[in-house]
This record gives C-alpha cells, sequence and structure tokens, in this order.
C-alpha cells in the first residue's frame, strides 16, 4: 500500500509558526513519526509540502494510479480551494483531510471545508496524533471499502 501525504501552505513553519495553536513539532518530526509507523504495518508513505495552489493539485492528479491514499492538511487552502475540490474528485484516490488543530473551535472562517465533501473522511485536533489515525484510517478504509469486490 502506497499513502501519500500533501501539505498545504505554511505548514513547511510547523514548529514555528503559532507553537500555541499548533505546537513545537515540526513536518520533518511529523513525518518521521509517519514514516516509523508505516514500515511497522508495510505501507509505503510519501510527505510532500508546497505553498502554492497549483503544484498541490498536480500531486493530487499524479497520485492516480501511483497512490492508493491520500492524506491531505490543505491547511488554508482547505477553506477556499475549490480547485483542490475538484482535483480530489477527479483523481478518485480516496482522501483523508487532516488538521492539527480543531478548526471548529477556531474562528469561523475555518468551520467551511471545500474539500472535505470529496474526502473520505475528516481527522482534526490530535496534533501529530491526527496524521497517525489518518494512516490507520486510510490503511483500513482500503482493506475495506476499496478493496471489496
Amino acid at each position: 500500500m502506497r499513502v501519500l501525504y500533501l501539505n498545504g501552505p505554511n505548514l513547511n513553519m510547523l514548529g514555528v509558526r503559532e507553537p500555541a495553536v499548533y505546537g513545537k513539532t515540526t513536518l520533518e518530526d511529523i513525518e518521521l513519526q509517519i514514516k516509523e509507523r508505516a514500515s511497522q504495518s508495510g505501507i509505503e508513505v510519501e510527505f510532500r509540502q508546497s505553498n502554492h495552489e497549483g503544484e498541490l493539485v498536480d500531486w493530487v492528479h499524479q497520485a492516480r494510479g501511483t497512490s492508493d491514499a491520500i492524506v491531505l492538511n490543505a491547511g488554508a487552502y482547505t477553506h477556499t480551494s475549490i480547485a483542490l475540490r475538484d482535483a480530489i474528485s477527479s483523481a478518485g484516490v480516496p482522501t483523508v483531510e487532516v488538521h492539527l488543530s480543531n478548526v471548529y473551535s477556531r474562528e469561523e472562517f475555518r468551520h467551511k471545508s471545500h474539500i472535505a465533501p470529496v474526502c473520505v473522511g475528516v481527522i482534526c485536533g490530535f496534533g501529530m496524533g491526527s496524521y497517525l489515525l489518518a494512516l490507520e484510517a486510510v490503511a483500513q478504509y482500503t482493506k475495506n471499502v476499496v478493496a471489496k469486490p
């Protein structure tokens, strides 16, 4: 099984950006934890981060036929990007939306996700645990839902 982790704008600043909200864990720390957990389960993972919407869209398209699932923290694009929504919908790769913080306990504008309706699930509010839970979720989803005849 191959899972593509995509991270959107400002996630390269984790550990520095608003530590009261996002903690001091860096994106590299998260990647190391995920890769360690994935290797224990025989899952191959790839991590990518971009501050550019079009690059994220391209990566979602490229996942078709190369990845079994996508875990996507689209950052602020979650609340603004119809292009990402359409890319997820057209690529047909099961996608889980993740967030480190509980977006529903934050500013009102963060309560609306444009991508959630085309994702198989949403996990938020557990810090790095959101990424770990997403790994388990896509493994179960692809085993129980996608693999069924």
